[in-house]
């Protein structure tokens, strides 16, 4: 086993977007609580949790939107800091870096002498942290969460350090839902079960979590030839001063890569990214690298050269990048996937490629995919990711008071159109506050256009961010039907009514 240290920096996600570590701070993805500060959480605050759940709890909460790319472009400033003691730096991921341990320990020392060496410079750069020592990155990273700052597990006791955690900590809810329903409580219970079994009811990942349970490391490496040269290198002449195209290039790269990846049958654990000067300085960076799309590396690539240009300088601060390469620096064997039935796997290898051409020409935004998510109205159940984006963890089914009922809508306008509800007076038709309907709808004009209704529904109140003033809204949903066959879905907010969606 390898002997890792891995350096931890709490609550990242919410330092990146500068909320203060002694706040009770939280950051947000699309209405729920994806990170929260210590303060936060000794106030009730917790992950997954709605915004106004989490406001009742603790009313001085800050909350702010995620900002993935300001932790990454942050989190260079820890890697260099600990890059200083050892060059060999992993970034397993923005607020989690990992250097080996065993070589660096005798030059400092001792594997404990190291461990506080590390957590004092990181601490000195501005920002808290804990490291820890173990067999593995795993067992690392919980050993940097454990005490007051960290600890250091013995040679050989991975295992039995990682039995008392919960299967939570493998980060796979189902995996985890499922092993406790079977009476699997622990990482303890998990190791104790013979490896063939696992590998024969759980799969693949199942086996692969199961080396992790049991303190291993999750993948044997690849038998690869010295002879075999799998970087691939791309060069800037004249020297390239905008960042934008250095990414490009990128991202190019990185598709060569996997590309050449794939034909040898082999996957990379651990990306090494190295971006030459003109000025002769070359500035490297190991990538935790299980997953990530050619997108995904070009933006790792972006936080180097955002992390590293000189302050109070401009875009071409850095003086013109010469060269960029990415290099492989651990290869395992390509585990393979489930192919679909027709070759349907083929056909979305296909697609995701035309989708990267597409979206070099058009940025990062120009092409997006739709993503179910939780919502009371159609236009806010579904959001666009951009392609290599991740998508929502799951859809939040709710409950979501005041949610129109199925069927879901043909068309959902980006602009709804203004509409006008009338009953058979001529009065427009109003709500009150308490949900009452002034008289039974009559005629609907749409774009000028009356029509009689012939059925309607409703209504569906939502009071919405009731606690912001700023961002409060009271709304009622209608579902109606016309005589010259079409159905719409309406809405009326401040007693004006506009169209929100179409049947078909």
């Amino acid at each position: 086993m390898t002997r890792v240290l891995a350096a931890w920096c709490p609550d990242w996600p919410v330092t990146a977007v500068g909320i203060d570590a002694a706040a009770p701070g939280a950051v947000v993805v699309r209405g729920q609580v994806a990170a929260c500060s210590a303060a936060a959480r000794a106030e009730g605050v917790r992950r997954g949790q709605r915004i106004r759940d989490a406001q009742r709890r603790c009313p001085e909460l800050v909350v702010r939107e995620r900002d993935t790319d300001a932790e990454g472009r942050r989190f260079e400033a820890v890697a260099q800091a600990v890059a200083e003691l050892t060059p060999r730096v992993e970034v397993v991921r923005p607020g989690l870096c990992a250097i080996p341990a065993r070589g660096p320990a005798r030059f400092y020392g001792g594997e404990d002498a190291l461990r506080v060496l590390v957590q004092d410079t990181v601490v000195e750069a501005g920002h808290d942290c804990g490291s820890g020592v173990a067999d593995g990155l795993f067992a690392a990273e919980l050993a940097a969460r454990a005490g007051q700052g960290g600890i250091v597990v013995p040679e050989g006791g991975a295992a039995a350090f990682l039995a008392p955690y919960p299967l939570s900590v493998l980060d796979r809810p189902e995996l985890a839902d499922l092993l406790r329903r079977l009476g699997v409580r622990t990482l303890g219970d998990f190791a104790a079960l013979p490896s063939g079994h696992v590998a024969g009811r759980f799969g693949t990942d199942g086996a692969l979590a199961h080396r992790l349970a049991r303190g291993e490391e999750p993948r044997p490496l690849a038998p690869v030839r010295a002879a075999a040269d799998l970087s691939v290198r791309g060069g800037f002449d004249p020297p390239a001063e905008q960042a934008e195209r250095v990414v490009f290039a990128a991202k190019r790269l990185a598709g060569e890569l996997h590309e050449g990846l794939a034909a040898g049958g082999l996957a990379c654990v651990r990306l090494e990214v190295a971006v030459g000067f003109a000025d002769g300085h070359v500035l490297r960076r190991l990538w935790r690298h299980d997953g990530l799309s050619a997108l995904a590396v070009a933006e790792r690539v972006r936080w180097q050269l955002s992390a590293h240009r000189p302050a109070g300088e401009g875009e071409n601060g850095w003086g013109g990048v010469t060269w960029v390469e990415l290099a492989p620096d651990q290869l395992v064997p390509d585990l393979g996937r489930q192919e679909g039935l027709w070759g349907r796997t083929t056909v979305t290898d296909r697609v995701a490629r035309a989708a990267d051409r597409i979206q070099a020409l058009l940025g990062h935004h120009g092409i997006a995919r739709p993503v179910l998510v939780g919502g009371r109205g159609p236009g806010e159940r579904v959001v666009r990711v951009p392609v290599g984006d991740m998508a929502p963890a799951e859809p939040r089914e709710g409950p979501w008071p005041g949610s129109v009922s199925g069927p879901a809508p043909a068309v959902v306008p980006a602009s709804p159109a203004p509409a006008e509800l009338a009953d058979a007076s001529g009065a427009a038709v109003v709500v009150s506050a308490r949900c009452e309907v002034s008289a039974p709808p009559a005629t609907l004009r749409v774009r000028g256009r009356p029509a009689a209704v012939t059925g309607w529904t409703g209504p569906w109140p939502a009071d919405e961010r009731w606690w912001d003033p700023a961002a409060a809204r009271r709304r009622a949903r209608f579902q109606v039907t016309t005589d010259d066959g079409a159905a719409y879905l309406l809405a009326v907010e401040g007693g004006r009514w506009h169209v929100e969606a179409v049947y078909d």
